[in-house]
C-alpha cells in the first residue's frame, strides 16, 4: 500500500511538472506573440505619425508655389462660348 502511494505520489508530482513545463509552455509562447503584435503595432503608429505630418504639411513651406494676386488682374477673362451645337459631330458627312 505504501508503495502504491509513492507510486501515485511521484506518478503525480510528474504530471504536476509536466503541466507546469506545458503552462510556462504557454506563457512564453503568448508572451511572444504579445512582444510580436506590440512591435507591429507600433510599426503601424510610427508610419500613420509620418503620413500624418505628410498631410497636414507641417514640415512644408509652400509659400514658393503661391499665386500673386496682384499677377491675376492682368489677365484677361475667358468669355464662355454658349454656341453648343452637336449636330456637326452626329452628321454622317465627315
Amino acid at each position: 500500500m505504501r508503495k502504491m502511494f509513492l507510486s501515485m505520489v511521484v506518478i503525480l508530482s510528474l504530471l504536476n511538472g509536466g503541466d507546469s513545463n506545458s503552462t510556462k509552455s504557454n506563457i512564453s509562447k503568448r508572451d511572444e506573440i504579445l512582444k510580436q503584435e506590440l512591435k507591429k503595432q507600433m510599426e503601424r503608429e510610427k508610419k500613420y505619425a509620418r503620413e500624418q505630418t505628410f498631410y497636414q504639411g507641417d514640415e512644408y513651406n509652400l509659400s514658393a508655389s503661391e499665386v500673386n494676386q496682384k499677377s491675376l488682374s492682368s489677365i484677361q477673362a475667358i468669355e464662355p462660348d454658349y454656341d453648343f451645337n452637336m449636330d456637326d459631330a452626329y452628321s454622317d458627312e465627315q
